[in-house]
């Protein structure tokens, strides 16, 4: 990553903000922070930022409605942090759009590996060996790598960065059958997550795509996930 990344941190409780302020500044980010969601939500449409980390428990508006809110204004990878390790809460945070999930306690070096992380799936497209073509056309569906943008029958559908990542992988190979352990290793940078957390972005990516009555994701039972009809 050439240029400075922006990352914004949201997080009501000072010291949280103060360790994981110093160590993105030290690793080289630039850092902006907010204390509640309002203050959260001025901030990240006053200057959008390349990442924001977001706690889930946040004064005023909680950090699930605030992730909600910026997904209405565009796909920036969003990490959240949260002292609520149960698998049903993780699975409610890349529900409404979140790319990540952190549980308090976590070192800073975690920290660091998960931003990174995130931020390399959401340059996938630029950092592929092979270049992608303009823009990937799947029926009426359209993916601009260059733009991060999904569009079908011209109509914007706002997708996270993974969410982008795993569906243009897919459609680079169009009637091909992905199992789940080739679409992880394709969407996801080499990351190890599990089939649980490809299963919940499935789910969500294909709720984006209801009103249209399009399928982009269809299921080959028993081997895995192909681009859908479009």
């Amino acid at each position: 990553m050439s240029a400075v990344k922006h990352v914004l941190v949201v997080d009501d409780e000072r010291h949280i903000r103060e360790v994981v302020e110093y160590a993105l500044a030290k690793e080289g980010y630039r850092v902006s922070s907010a204390s509640d969601g309002a203050q959260a939500l001025a901030a990240f449409e006053r200057d959008p930022p390349d990442l924001v980390v977001l706690d889930v428990m946040l004064p005023g508006i909680d950090g699930l409605t605030l992730c909600r809110r910026m997904r209405q204004l565009g796909s920036t990878p969003i990490l959240f942090l949260s002292a609520r390790s149960e698998e049903v809460d993780r699975i409610v945070g890349l529900e409404v759009g979140g790319d990540d999930y952190l549980v308090k306690p976590f070192s800073p070096r975690e920290l660091l590996a998960r931003v990174r992380a995130v931020l390399r799936r959401f340059q996938a497209a630029e950092e592929r060996s092979e270049p992608l073509p303009r823009v990937l056309s799947h029926g009426r569906l359209e993916l601009d790598p260059e733009r991060f943008e999904a569009r079908f029958d011209g109509t914007r559908v706002v997708l996270t960065s993974t969410e982008f990542s795993l569906l243009s992988a897919l459609l680079e190979r169009p009637g091909v059958v992905l199992s789940r352990a080739q679409l992880m290793q394709r969407a996801y940078s080499g990351e190890v997550v599990t089939e649980r957390t490809l299963d919940t972005h499935v789910r969500r990516i294909r709720a984006k795509f209801r009103a249209f009555a399009a399928e982009p994701i269809t299921t080959v039972h028993g081997v895995g996930y192909k681009a859908g009809e479009c």
